[in-house]
């Protein structure tokens, strides 16, 4: 379970770690930070929502009534190949006092899961006598992270003919930095068990529903660049799938595959009070803003699952605007 935590904390700590590092951005004014962190922050929210939502099935066939299985599942939002995700075209033109220190005027930088390095911009007042330079931040994949990781427990048991119900879990835990946890509902259903012919039928045919959501806070006061208290992050994430999936029934070995949809939205709310005591816009700021973030489209997936009694394992990847790979350790009773 500790381990589980630890995997999840990456991922949303991915976005608190982003927000401490571009907080002197709030040196530029207030308009000007929300409109860098939104566009710097955006592929990472994105990932992380189709990371989240993922690893809802392992097959077609609907657990008969009292069936269970409970699986302990890792999911990896990849983006190792999409340039477009780590790195966003900054202009100038759409802000109020951000330059270039090399006086170009627009520019790819460095999103939260990029790596652009030594991206130089300054602030200054209308006499240019009062100038403030900044480094802006690089992303995750200058440390070697391509992708972005969630982990939970899921459970699956049978209730009326062809009908499975679901929930996922990663229990609420705080540390001094960050308090985090996870939840989910889903539902499944098997239409092939209506067929007189199930019983023969070398596959089944089933809809999957599947909602997620995930809520913490990140305080990051004592490492922030910029003065104040009480600074932190607080993030609420919430995913939808709907999914037509189909499988083979074998006894040991069997290949599935789903085709759906994903729709979420991300809250990213920054809290607290940032004092810039440099340049030439010092101000006070009390909870300067909140970050909203949707996500949608198609996903499509194919995997296989090996049962071995009591103990299964089932791997999957699906492609869709982040590839993850769904890997998961199942214990199960028909």
């Amino acid at each position: 379970m500790k381990r589980i935590v630890s995997l999840v904390a990456v991922a949303f700590g991915l976005q608190a770690s982003a927000q401490s590092n571009i907080n002197e951005i709030l040196a530029a004014g207030l308009n000007d930070a929300e409109r860098f962190t939104t566009d710097y922050l955006a592929p990472a929210s994105e990932g992380f929502m189709y990371s989240l939502s993922s690893g809802w099935y392992n097959t077609a066939d609907a657990k008969p009534l009292g069936g269970f299985e409970v699986s302990i599942i890792g999911n990896m939002a990849n983006y190792k190949n999409k340039d477009d995700k780590k790195a966003f075209e900054l202009n100038t033109a759409d802000y109020e006092n951000l330059k270039f220190s090399d006086g170009s005027t627009s520019k790819l930088v460095s999103s939260a899961l990029g790596d652009i390095e030594g991206v130089n911009v300054y602030i200054e007042d209308e006499n240019g006598l009062l100038r403030q330079d900044i480094e802006l931040p690089t992303g995750l994949a200058s440390e070697s992270i391509n992708f972005v990781p969630s982990a939970f427990i899921q459970a699956s048991v049978g209730l009326i003919k062809g009908t499975e119900l679901k929930a996922r879990f990663l229990p609420k835990v705080s540390t001094d930095e960050y308090k985090i946890g996870m939840y989910g509902v889903g539902i499944q259903h098997e239409f092939t068990k209506h067929l007189p012919a199930d019983k023969i039928l070398p596959v089944a045919i089933s809809a999957v529903i599947g909602y997620t959501h995930l809520d913490g806070s990140y305080d990051f006061t004592n490492s922030s660049i910029v003065d104040g208290e009480d600074q932190k992050l607080e993030v609420d994430v919430n995913t939808w799938v709907f999914q037509a999936v189909v499988s083979t029934k074998l006894p040991i070995i069997n290949f599935y595959g789903g085709l759906g949809y994903l729709s979420g939205s991300s809250t990213t709310d920054v809290l607290g009070t940032y004092r810039v005591q440099s340049g030439p816009f010092q101000q006070t700021y009390v909870d300067p803003f909140s970050i909203k973030r949707k996500a949608s489209g198609m996903t499509a997936n194919l995997g296989a699952k090996l049962k071995l009694g009591f103990f299964r394992l089932h791997a999957d990847y699906a492609i869709a605007e982040f590839n993850t790979l769904s890997v998961g350790m199942n214990f199960g009773f028909r």
